[in-house]
């Protein structure tokens, strides 16, 4: 097993991540920017380096000053977290040049899954059913306009190296196209440095179903079931469940049998997630991406399973094989999680960074976890996402663990900062929630415009 792994990342997965290698008996160095001198994962960690100022491109993202600090304090791998540099061929690449080991799989398998226009070529190679689309790059609106017509509208415009919601538009006619199709362009180009656009069909009303995947480099794949996480807005996810209460057994099946599948045709070894989008009428199911590192939502596929998904990606780094196999995998009950942020839902989700001043976290009883970077006194920068804490819960089924939840909540109490608990906690006792009669519009078009008459 590693001796040191270096942690590059910051905030609740950089804590997550410490603890998951402290149990293993691993240590760990933390990098810091100037803005997260005081921050938990800093304190938490073995050793601690500062690797720049508070811009992400100057420290979380700054691929020299990292592997430097990772030479200098002797870590054998470097774990990415997620966002920042954890889908980074160049990065892993580097990596691998200077003999330190990248946490996640290989820069080839990046560079095949991350661009979207390869990765849908590849799918529909392993026989995983993608939604009809561009067959490549689309790079203006002339192309576009074409394509569009011949798969017939509504569309979602996309960008090739797109993540986190960026460079994608939902297209009703051909009156929307051109400056839809010129916004996410500019967009993407703005947040990837590429502006390669594709199309696909849209399938809506839609359930966002994704199947987390563990691989190691021995060739085992199995998957650790289904996530729901069709509440969103704006193409970001707000809370997550496990399983989905819209899948039946022989889908389930189905479903899984299909990431797998996707997995295993491009030799994917550590954690990842092959997210699919499902038509509830028709039952049919379509590849939309893989993400390839370890995902906010991983804890409710933890409890569910019972699997330490950030261990298990630490041993196959380390060359291991997988501690379990397809027929050991058991799911258990039901969990969600909800993502807690510094921000204000009642002003247009505006950031709301600042001190926080007492700060009371859910605790008691089984199946609670609260995953946080936050203390009394933390002040919150303004530099990077939002997301202070996620809470998670499980229970023997779906109204447990929708109650745990709703008391979780009105537990939790930040003082100096406004958050989304509040807002979450309406969400988890909304009906249709409650339910389980939701897809991907929900959030944006039903619930928002009546949370937003409130006041």
């Amino acid at each position: 097993m590693f001796n040191k792994i270096l942690i590059a990342n910051r905030g609740e997965i950089a804590v997550r991540i410490i603890r998951a290698a402290r149990e293993l008996g691993v240590g760990t160095v933390a990098i810091y920017s100037t803005a997260d001198r005081d921050a938990l994962h800093v304190h938490l960690a073995d050793e601690a380096i500062c690797v720049g100022p508070a811009r992400s491109t100057e420290s979380y993202l700054n691929m020299n000053n990292i592997l430097s600090a990772a030479v200098a304090t002797g870590a054998q791998a470097i774990h990415p977290g997620f966002g920042f540099l954890s889908e980074n061929s160049k990065f892993a690449r580097l990596c691998e040049e200077m003999n330190i080991k990248f946490i996640g799989p290989s820069a080839k398998v990046m560079d095949m899954m991350g661009d979207k226009i390869n990765a849908r070529a590849e799918m529909i190679k392993a026989g995983v059913p993608v939604t009809p689309g561009s067959e490549g790059e689309v790079h203006t609106t002339d192309e576009a306009v074409k394509i569009a017509e011949e798969i017939g509208y509504p569309i979602m415009l996309k960008a090739s190296a797109g993540g986190g919601g960026k460079g994608i538009r939902k297209v009703n006619n051909v009156e929307e196209l051109v400056p839809a199709f010129e916004a996410a362009q500019a967009e993407a180009q703005a947040a990837f440095g590429n502006g390669a656009m594709f199309i696909e069909r849209m399938i809506f009303p839609a359930r966002h179903i994704e199947v987390q995947i563990l691989g190691d480099s021995q060739g085992n794949v199995i998957h650790l079931g289904e996530r729901d996480c069709s509440l969103q807005r704006n193409n970001q996810k707000v809370l997550e469940e496990s399983p989905s209460v819209a899948i039946g057994h022989t889908l389930r099946n189905e479903i899984t049998a299909a990431a797998v599948k996707a997995a295993q045709h491009v030799s994917y070894e550590n954690a990842g997630t092959t997210e699919f989008l499902l038509d509830e009428s028709s039952g049919k199911f379509y590849f939309m991406e893989m993400n390839t590192r370890v995902q906010v939502e991983h804890p409710v596929t933890e409890f569910v399973s019972g699997v330490d998904i950030v261990k298990e990606q630490i041993r196959v780094a380390n060359g291991n094989e997988l501690s379990v196999k397809q027929e050991d995998v058991t799911f258990s009950g039901h969990a969600i999680e909800c993502r807690i942020n510094a921000e204000n839902p009642k002003f247009n989700f505006a950031p709301s960074p600042g001190k926080i001043t007492n700060l009371f976290l859910p605790s008691g009883g089984v199946g609670l976890r609260v995953d946080s970077a936050m203390y009394s006194g933390y002040s919150i920068p303004p530099y990077y996402d939002s997301m202070i804490a996620k809470v998670i819960v499980h229970g023997e089924n779906r109204f447990e663990a929708l109650m745990k939840m709703q008391r979780a909540l009105l537990e939790f109490d930040v003082e100096g900062v406004i958050t989304n608990v509040d807002f979450q906690l309406e969400l988890i006792s909304d009906p249709h929630v409650v339910a389980g009669d939701y897809d991907t519009s929900f959030l944006g078009n039903v619930f928002l415009p009546e949370y937003q008459k409130e006041d």
